[in-house]
């Protein structure tokens, strides 16, 4: 009776088991379709891949302008603040180009070098902006993103999803597929080992 009752605990052990590492497989399958969506198109879209050196080379803050977020926006998306303009020296081939904050700010509004939130205060705003000006008048050297294939003329301070980012979204989801499997590889050596003994 006892030896029965061993038997049936360890066999719903190793169903409990089996069943957290294949929901920890498919969690991470999830996981990573959700990436492949989301994460790698943007990465792949990014045209401003080698990193250079970029030299300040005026930095304006221009009058209010409004925001147009691209791709359909309606009118109450559409709010005011000050235009920063920011023109560097691009080391590489020495021109002089125009500095987004990200690849985002561009195809939000390619007048300028960078857009606030639309939840900001005014206030704040044009107190941010003028921090960032200030900011890169005082660093006048720091390092940038251009597109060496020539496609864009214009630089980027900070890519929205670099290389790093990429393999950290990507780390999560592989040490859990790992952990699943090797639950699943466990579980089966557990069971052959058992039908071994029960067989010898």
């Amino acid at each position: 009776m006892l030896g029965k009752k061993l038997v049936t605990a360890q066999k719903r052990g190793e169903t409990r088991a089996l069943c957290l590492g294949l929901g920890m497989v498919a969690c991470s399958m999830m996981m990573y379709f959700f990436i492949g969506i989301t994460i790698v198109p943007f990465y792949a879209k990014s045209v401003w891949t080698t990193e250079t050196v970029c030299k300040v080379l005026k930095a304006n803050i221009k009058d209010k302008v409004f925001c147009p977020n691209s791709k359909g926006s309606e009118d109450e998306e559409i709010f005011p603040y000050p235009c920063l303009q920011v023109w560097v020296n691009l080391t590489a081939s020495g021109q002089e180009v125009m500095l987004y904050q990200t690849e985002d700010t561009l195809e939000r509004n390619p007048k300028c070098s960078y857009v606030p939130d639309k939840l900001e205060n005014s206030k704040e705003v044009k107190a941010r902006i003028e921090t960032i000006a200030s900011n890169f008048k005082k660093y006048q050297t720091f390092p940038c993103y251009y597109d060496p294939g020539g496609t864009q003329t214009n630089v980027i301070l900070s890519r929205l999803y670099p290389a790093k980012g990429l393999l950290f979204a990507f780390l999560w989801p592989t040490l859990m597929f790992t952990g699943g499997c090797l639950i699943i590889v466990l579980v089966k050596i557990s069971q052959y080992v058992s039908v071994l003994s029960a067989w010898q």
